[in-house]
This record gives C-alpha cells, structure tokens and sequence, in this order.
C-alpha cells in the first residue's frame, strides 16, 4: 500500500463516527461523579483545586469504561491514585527543564513499555502522563501539590463508590461475551446449514474464556448463569463441523443429508434462545420445535456411524446449555459434565508483579512494544521543548497530544492523530462560541465542563472525533472555571495540538514498527500450533486410555496463535511498506490453508475415542511425523522456504495396509495432508521462465524472421552447445541474472511481481 493510500484510510477511519449501543446511565453515574468532586473542591479548596481533582475524577471514570474482566471499582481507585502521585513528582520536578525532562521521558517510557501488559493498562497509563502535563501547572507551592494529589485521588475513590452503590449491568460484559459465543455458534450451525466447510471465528470464544477468568471476589458472587456454559460451547463447534462435513459425516444429498440440516437448525434455535436468556438475565424461551427434532427417534433410524455418534452428542451438550442458561428440557439426557477448573484472574496487587514481568520480557531488541515506548518518550520530551520555545504557553498541548494519541501500530496511531486534532477544532470552536455568548462565571463554567464529560461519556465508543470534540469542550470550560480567559487557551492549543499530532505521526514514519516483516514469523507459529494441536489429537487414537499431552491446551495454543496472525495481517493491510516476500496473495492462500488445517484437525478431535476404545498404532506414527514436519515446516516458513510434508506422505502410506476400526481418522489424516500440500502451493511463488514453444508460428510480416536460413535456431532457442537460459556452462543456477542497478527481491515474487514479469 501507497503513503497516499495509507493516510487517506487512516484519516477516514480517524474522522468516521459509528453507530455504537449508547450506555446513558453508565455516562449519567460518570457524570455525577466528577459534579461531586468538583462542587466538594469549589466549596471548600477553591478554582485551582477544583480543576486538579476534576481531571482525576474525569480520568477514573474514563478507566471504568475501559474493555477490562476486572472490578471496576480498582480501575478507578488505580487511575486516580496512579494521577496524584505522577502530580506530585511532576510539580517537584517542573521548576527545573533537566530534571522534568527526565522524568517526563521515564513516565512516557515506562507508559509505552505497560502496554505489553494488556491494552487497559497502556492507556490508563497514557492517558495519566498526558494528564499530568496538565496538573503540575495548577498548584503554586509543595504543600499545595500535595493537596492536588489528595483530591485526585478522593476523585478516583469517588468513582468507585458510585461504581459499587450504583452499578449498571455489574456482570453485562461477562454475559455479553458468553452470549456472544453462543450466538456465534448458532450463526455457523446456520451456515453450516449452506456450506458445509463454513470457516468460524473463534475470537467470541477466547474472549469468553477471558471473561470467565474471575478473581476471587468476583467467583463468590458470579451469577449461576455464567457458570458452565462457555465450556459447553467451546465442545459443541467440533460436534457442528463433524456432523455437517460429508468428509467424516453423510453424503451431500439423500436422506441423511436432510436430516442433518433439521438438527443444524433446530440447534441454531436453540443456542440463539440460551444466548438471549444470558445476555439479559431472562428464563429460556426453547423453541417447541426445536426440542422436539432432536426427541424424535428418527434420528437413530435415519443416521449411523460418526454421525450418529455427533447428533447425540450435540443433543446432549444443547441440554447441558439450557440447563445453564436457567432452562428444564428432556430432549436428550445430560452425560456427565467434566467442566474445566475455575480460571482465575489476579487481584490488582498480584497484578503488578505480573505488568511487570511483561514489560521485562519486551526489553528486546526489535520488539514492537520497545519502540513505541522509545518513540513515545522522545516524543514527548521534543513536543514540550518545542511547545516551551514557541511564544504561546501552555506549551504542554504538544506532548500531551502526542502521548494521547500514539499507539503501538500504525493505523491507530495516524488516526487518532486526524481525530484529536479535526475534534479539537470542533470542541474549541463550539466552547468558544458558548463563552462568548454566555459569559460564564465559575459555577456555570463548572456546570458547562459536566455536561461535556457526560456527553463524552456517552459518545467515546462511537468513534475518536467525537470524544474528541467533547474533550476539548471540556477543557475550555474546565480551565475557564480556573479563572484562564478563551484568548489564553484556544489558539495556542489549536496550534500546539497540530505540532503534537504532526511529531507522533513523523516518529511513527522515522522510527517504524511494521508488522509486515513479520507476518511469516506469525504464520510459523500458527502452523507450529497447529501441528502441536493435530499431533494431540492423532495421538488420542493412537493410545485412547494413554498419558498424552492435553488436547485442550494444545487447542488453546492454536487459537491464540491464529488471533495473534489474524491482528498482524489486520495491522499489515493498512501499512504503507512492501509485503517483503509474503504477498497479500500468499497471506490470503496460506491462512485459507491453515484454517483448514485446523478445522480437519477439529473434525477429528469430535470423535475422540473412549478410553477402553480399540487403539489405532499406525497414528502413533503419524502424530509423530505430523509434529516434526510441521516444526520443520515452520523452520522453513521463517527461512523463506517452501515447507515439504514427505514424512506426513510416509506415515500416512504405511498406514494403508492396517485396518483402521473408525473412519474418520483415517479420512481426516487425508485431508489433513492435502491441506498441507495446499499451505505450500500457497507459499511456492516461484514463477517458472517464461519461453517461446518450438513450433510456436511465427509472424510472416517480420523481415528478420523471414531471412532465417533453414538450419538457423528458432528464436527463443538456445544455440547449439549453449547453456539453458538462466544457468551456467556447467549447469548451475546463476546466482542473478538481472540488469545492472536492479534491486534484488528479498524474497519470492508474488502475484504483483508475476504481473509485472
């Protein structure tokens, strides 16, 4: 992608507003919150106070609205008492340029390393270094600093106990996310309904599995609702693919077939009718006609063999699902349920050795996170000299712009960046009209800087322009009410605010961080994953009652990996730089490839066999070939090389003169080398040379071609005794062929590259 193009999607992106589910009580409790802090300082501390403890009560609501599975109530106590104290050393600190500096570049170096934490943490911590910009000009003398931390933090304590007296939907995200889950298990039964290798996102299932890691506190007080249901989930997508597939299931057409699309449906209904019952807190509305397809005993009479085995399993797991989500059914009965242990979540102190851990092992050379906390800090020390030698003061708008708007990808980076600045203009230019209209005194300007935290509140989740709009209003008012006239504040933050934006979008271009390099070392470790996940699987047959490694885990592996190569080629597809050998082409082919490696490798993990099952020694063999080819195989993919599957081949011949007691092994362990063969069709980018046919005819009308002699060489041939074109005398392959001052591809050529040849 072109620098033009890149910019122009980025800036579409920053200025676009979304329609987003508006959460108005949640805006409303933030609101009231920061009016609490600011009348208790007005009254008793006065204008100056007033404004410090608004910021921190601002922040602290702003950190509950963050996507976190914690408590709420810590995130607003961490943001607010996180505020004061980087307050209070940034006053002690600002009378002298050096020592401030410093620690301006440490706070914004350690802010950028916290974002390997989790991206929670990294803009809690972005946003307090941004803020605190702001803060240390307020007091006028240490004691008075003091005082300002302490009021930030009461802001934060405020927040909280409104988060604990008044809570709005206290468990909603945890039931969204489960009910997520479920819901996208019923649209891909839906799916499966039309295309029997329909792929499946399995992001709603990791992040239910993120949301039901509880601390403590929060496991004595789940609702019954939550517990169970995702782990059910996560059996019935296999059970799904297995029983639609006709690979390992029933034929395309028939009977059966029809069959199988009645339970796909009826399961569709009913998944869809248990997410509703969790998302809401309401009973389970089952769908009569739901229940009674899988009651019915045609299914036994109509289905046989691994078939069989899937629709009574998914019957079984649906009934599982309803009895959870609050529902009595007899439509299949319950097997026993072998429910993963409690995951649990660290509380907020046992989080902080485990950041910290996180943020050592990005102190790497080449590390994405390293560098944005390195661009992020030198930004941040350039934008405040800069803003310090400019003749407008308040020269803390630059870095506080930069620090609020870089991120560690690109696309977000430069889009924040059009926002902030296109919403500042707005915010400003609204604000200063109404104060010129209005005239407002301290009261009303406190009242004015409410009514635009709520909106902004309201509106954070519907795009950055207008959050950014609102937060601009907000503080013209917020810093009016400090005694600070419109003329003082909003041409320099106008002007600052683009000098900010312009150095975070100019260190991102001089100090990059691209994610294209390293799409092939994502792709390595999502088939290394995989072959980990398939090699579990196989093995299971290979010794059903066995000490093997845990199929779940090694799920879990592969999923997480697939995610992690799902945001590089997101973040990549939006990078102005060449694809460095892995064309968007082969990107696309590969993962095509990957996912159905996985989905075969899941075809077999639904019928995993019993433990006093008969086993099957030939998968002994394969599990190993599969779990050294695919190590070498991303050895290869790293190296820029095609991977070759000839051990999987081998295993997989032996195995043809044993008797298999279950087809789907067998069958998968097929389709599982065909989809190899496919990842290296999708990697081999190699072009062959492109030469004339001997008998190709030639035109009449050339008058070189027409003086050939009989016995001359056709054009296009070799001369006699001369080397085949693009080798030596001796046979080798030339090292390079190419014109003087061509460059030298880095890697295989795409479909761009066999366009241009």
């Amino acid at each position: 992608m072109s620098w033009f193009r890149a910019l122009k999607d980025t800036t579409r992106s920053g200025l676009s507003v979304e329609r987003k589910r508006l959460e108005p009580l949640v805006a409303l409790r933030g609101a009231a919150g920061l009016a609490i802090v600011i009348t208790v300082s007005l009254t008793f501390f006065g204008p100056a106070v007033a404004a410090s403890s608004a910021f921190g009560a601002f922040q602290a609501a702003i950190a509950t609205f963050q996507r976190s599975w914690r408590p709420r109530p810590e995130l607003a106590v961490a943001s607010g008492a996180s505020l004061g104290v980087s307050t209070f050393l940034g006053y002690l600190t600002g009378g002298h340029l050096v020592l401030f500096l410093a620690l301006l570049v440490l706070w914004t170096f350690l802010a950028g390393l916290s974002w390997a934490a989790g991206p929670t943490i990294g803009i809690i911590a972005s946003s307090n270094v941004a803020m605190m910009l702001v803060t240390i000009t307020l007091p006028t003398s240490v004691a008075a600093a003091a005082g300002h931390a302490a009021m930030m933090v009461f802001g934060g304590l405020v927040q909280a106990a409104l988060v604990i007296l008044f809570p709005v939907r206290r468990w909603g995200a945890h039931r969204d996310a489960l009910a997520d889950a479920l819901a996208a298990e019923a649209d891909y039964a839906r799916r499966l309904r039309h295309d029997p290798v329909a792929p499946f996102d399995g992001e709603p299932l990791m992040l239910a599995r993120n949301a039901a890691a509880l601390t403590p506190r929060q496991a004595r007080t789940r609702p019954a609702q939550l517990r169970g249901a995702r782990g059910i989930a996560e059996r019935i997508r296999p059970v799904l693919a297995s029983l639609a597939d006709p690979a390992v299931g029933v034929p395309d057409e028939g009977p059966e077939r029809e069959r199988v699309l009645e339970l796909l449906g009826a399961a569709g209904s009913i998944l869809d009718a248990a997410a509703r019952a969790i998302r809401h807190g309401a009973p389970v509305k089952v769908p009569p006609a739901a229940v009674a397809t899988f009651k019915t005993p045609d299914t036994g009479a109509i289905l046989s063999g691994p078939a069989k085995r899937a629709a009574a399993r998914l019957g079984s797991l649906l009934t599982d699902v309803l009895e959870t989500a609050g529902a009595r059914t007899d439509t299949q009965h319950p097997e026993p349920r072998n429910e993963n242990a409690q995951l649990s979540r660290p509380t907020l102190v046992r989080l902080l050795p485990i950041a910290a851990g996180a943020m050592r092992r990005e102190l790497y050379r080449g590390s994405p996170v390293l560098r944005h906390a390195i661009r992020v800090s030198a930004v941040a020390a350039v934008g405040y000299l800069i803003g310090t030698a400019l003749p407008f003061g308040h020269g803390y708008w630059a870095p506080m712009a930069a620090v609020m708007v870089m991120r560690p990808d690109f696309s977000q980076t430069y889009s924040r960046a059009v926002a902030r600045f296109g919403g500042t203009l707005i915010g400003v230019a609204l604000a200063t009209g109404l104060v010129q209209i209005a005239h407002p005194d301290t009261r009303l300007s406190a009242t004015l800087a409410v009514t635009c935290a709520g909106l902004m509140y309201l509106v954070m989740r519907t795009g950055q322009l207008a959050a950014q709009a609102c937060i601009a209003a907000y503080v013209v008012f917020l810093l009016g009410m400090g005694g600070e006239a419109w003329s003082q504040t909003v041409p320099e933050r106008v002007v600052l605010t683009l000098v900010g934006g312009l150095l975070a979008m100019l260190a991102y271009a001089v100090y990059p961080a691209w994610e294209t390099p390293r799409l092939r070392t994502r792709l390595a470790d999502w088939l290394l994953a995989l072959g980990r996940y398939g090699a579990a699987v196989i093995g299971r047959y290979a010794d059903p009652g066995g000490n093997l490694p845990d199929v779940r885990e090694a799920l879990l592996a592969a999923r997480t990996a697939e995610l992690a190569w799902q945001e590089a080629a997101s973040r990549a597809r939006t990078e102005p730089v060449r694809h460095r050998g892995l064309s968007r082409a082969a990107a696309d082919d590969a993962e095509h490839a990957l996912r159905h490696i996985g989905r075969v490798e899941m075809l077999m993990e639904a019928h995993l066999p019993e433990r006093d099952a008969t086993p099957v020694p030939a998968a002994a063999r394969l599990a190993k070939a599969l779990r050294t080819a695919t190590e070498d195989g991303a050895r290869a993919v790293r190296e820029r090389r095609v991977p070759r599957w000839q051990a999987v081949r081998d295993a997989l011949a032996d195995w043809d003169g044993e008797g298999v007691p279950d087809r789907v092994v067998r069958r998968g362990a097929g389709l599982l080398l065909e989809a190899l063969e496919d990842l290296s069709d999708a990697l081999d980018t190699d072009v062959p040379p492109i030469t004339l046919k001997p008998d190709d005819p030639h035109t009449p009308d050339d008058p070189k071609l027409d003086d050939r002699r009989p016995d001359d060489p056709k054009p296009g041939a070799p001369k006699p005794g001369a080397p085949k074109p693009g080798t030596s005398k001796s046979g080798a392959q030339k090292p390079d062929d190419r014109k003087p001052g061509a460059q030298k591809p880095e890697g295989p050529p795409g479909p761009e590259d066999r366009a241009a040849q």
